[in-house]
C-alpha cells in the first residue's frame, strides 16, 4: 500500500461526530470528485474504505444513500443521479443545479474551523496524495474547478499556509513541498500517524547527511593526513641521500627520527612520542622546516 492509501486509510477512521462536519466533508468531497453536477455525481476511487465512509457521510449530512456502488476489480464507482437527491444536495451548499456553470466554494457553510478542517479532509480523500517522504515532499489537491482551486489556497493561507498552485492538462492543483506545511495539514485533517512519519524521515534524511559530511570530512583528513607524511617521508630520503640528516639539529633529528618509524601515525600520535611532548603546532613546525631544508 503507497503512502498517499495509509494516509487516506487513516483519514477514514476520523469520527463523524457533527451534522455540519460531515456536511464541510461531503463538500470537500464533491468539488474534487470525477463529477460534481446537474446531470449527476460519480467518485472513482480505489479505496474500499473510502467508498464506505462515503456512505456515512452522506447519512449523517443528508439522510440519503448513494444511486449506485459499481465495483470493477480495484475501483468502486459511487454515483448519485436522482434530481431529487442532487437538488436537496445543491440546496445544501447554496447553489442550483440548474443555473451552475461554474462551481464557487460558499465560504458561509465553511465559517467554523472544525468545518473547514473537514471540509480539507474530504478535499484531500476526493482528489489529494501524498508523496512517500523518504524519496521527496510533496502533498497535492486536484480539481476541475478552476475557481475551486483559487478560493481553496486562499482558506488554507488563512489557516496559516503557503501553498503553490499550478495546472496539469485540464485539472488545477494546489501543493506544498515544504515538510512543516504538510505535517502541519495532515496532522489538522486526522492524520497525525501520517505525519510522524513525515517527521520521522526528515530526521533520517537529517542525520544520515550529517552521518555523510562527517564521513566525508574525516576522509578528506585522512587523505590529507597521507599527503603530508608522504611528503616528510620523500624529503626525509632527499636529506639522507645528501648526507644532510647528520647536521640537523637535535630537535629535527627526533622528528626524523619518530617519522621514519611512524610514517602511518598523525601529529598527535608523534606528539606523544617526543620527549618531552610537544604541540602540534611545533611539530607540524619542525616537520615543514624538514621539507623546506629537503627542496632547498
Amino acid at each position: 500500500m503507497s503512502f498517499s492509501s495509509q494516509t487516506k486509510s487513516e483519514l477514514c477512521r476520523a469520527g463523524l461526530s457533527r451534522k455540519c462536519c460531515a456536511q464541510a466533508e461531503c463538500y470537500g468531497v464533491l468539488l474534487f470528485c470525477n463529477q460534481f453536477s446537474a446531470q449527476g455525481i460519480k467518485i472513482v476511487t480505489e479505496s474500499g474504505e473510502f467508498a464506505q465512509r462515503l456512505t456515512l457521510l452522506l447519512r449523517k449530512a443528508f439522510h440519503m444513500e448513494l444511486d449506485g456502488d459499481a465495483v470493477s476489480g480495484a475501483k468502486h464507482t459511487l454515483s448519485i443521479t436522482q434530481p431529487d437527491k442532487l437538488s436537496r444536495i445543491f440546496e445544501c451548499f447554496g447553489s442550483d443545479p440548474g443555473e451552475t456553470v461554474a462551481h464557487h466554494i460558499n465560504f458561509a457553510v465553511l465559517e467554523e474551523e472544525h468545518c473547514r478542517t473537514a471540509f480539507f479532509r474530504g478535499a484531500f480523500l476526493a482528489g489529494g496524495s501524498v508523496t512517500d517522504p523518504g524519496k521527496a515532499y510533496h502533498l497535492e489537491l486536484v480539481t476541475s474547478h478552476y475557481h475551486v482551486s483559487r478560493e481553496l489556497a486562499a482558506l488554507l493561507r488563512e489557516g496559516g499556509f503557503s501553498p503553490k498552485e499550478t495546472t496539469r492538462k485540464s485539472n488545477y492543483l494546489t501543493y506544498f513541498k515544504q515538510s512543516e506545511f504538510i505535517e502541519d495539514f495532515l496532522t489538522s485533517i486526522g492524520a497525525p500517524v501520517a505525519a510522524m512519519e513525515v517527521m520521522n524521515a526528515k530526521v533520517e534524511k537529517h542525520l544520515r547527511g550529517s552521518v555523510n559530511r562527517r564521513v566525508n570530512c574525516d576522509a578528506a583528513n585522512l587523505d590529507k593526513a597521507v599527503e603530508a607524511s608522504q611528503e616528510q617521508m620523500e624529503a626525509i630520503r632527499r636529506l639522507e641521500e645528501r648526507g644532510m640528516l647528520l647536521e640537523l639539529p637535535d630537535k629535527l633529528k627526533e622528528v626524523v627520527d619518530l617519522r621514519a618509524a611512524h610514517p602511518e601515525f598523525t601529529l598527535s600520535q608523534l606528539c606523544a612520542l617526543c620527549s618531552p611532548p610537544i604541540t602540534k603546532s611545533a611539530l607540524n613546525h619542525r616537520l615543514r622546516k624538514l621539507v623546506e631544508l629537503s627542496k632547498k
